[in-house]
């Protein structure tokens, strides 16, 4: 990581198409917490009680608070836009299936895996994964549009 002039972190460029494969994976781990939950929810506007209100959500299937799903599909940029394939990726789209509530406390793990790359379209498809414990909660997939390495002047 190098540090701008504005004082803002840079991570350089992540990988470019000719530099990925099938198989190639990444990952980030993060632990919920209700900070997180409360600052999603205020971002986004999505203020339904089963995110932020004991009582209600006791009501519930789940029977206490749940996170956001977009939140937990969140880790997937992370991943994306900073590990694999990195900083200039561009995300073109995100499928998203909920297998399991994510609660407050719990740590999640997302790890996108390289499936498929177009080196005529300069796209790549990644298998997206959220899991608890190793228990799937979240699967996905994603297409990243990724730039070619720079030809030599």
């Amino acid at each position: 990581m190098t540090s701008t002039a504005n004082g803002q972190t840079s991570l350089g460029h992540g990988y470019y198409l000719e530099d990925l494969s099938p198989g190639m994976e990444a990952s980030v781990s993060k632990t919920i917490t209700d900070e997180d939950v409360r600052t999603f929810a205020a971002l986004s506007g999505d203020v339904n009680p089963v995110h932020l209100d004991d009582d209600f959500a006791a009501g519930t299937i789940f029977k206490k608070r749940i996170a956001h799903g977009f939140l937990t599909g969140a880790l997937f940029s992370t991943v994306l836009g900073t590990k694999l394939p990195g900083p200039g990726c561009i995300y073109l789209s995100q499928t998203m299936k909920f297998k399991a509530p994510v609660y407050i406390g719990d740590e999640v793990v997302a790890t996108c895996t390289i499936s498929a790359v177009d080196t005529e379209k300069g796209r790549v498809t990644l298998a997206c994964v959220c899991s608890i414990a190793g228990k799937p909660v979240l699967e996905g997939e994603a297409l990243m549009m990724v730039d070619r390495k720079p030809t030599s002047q």
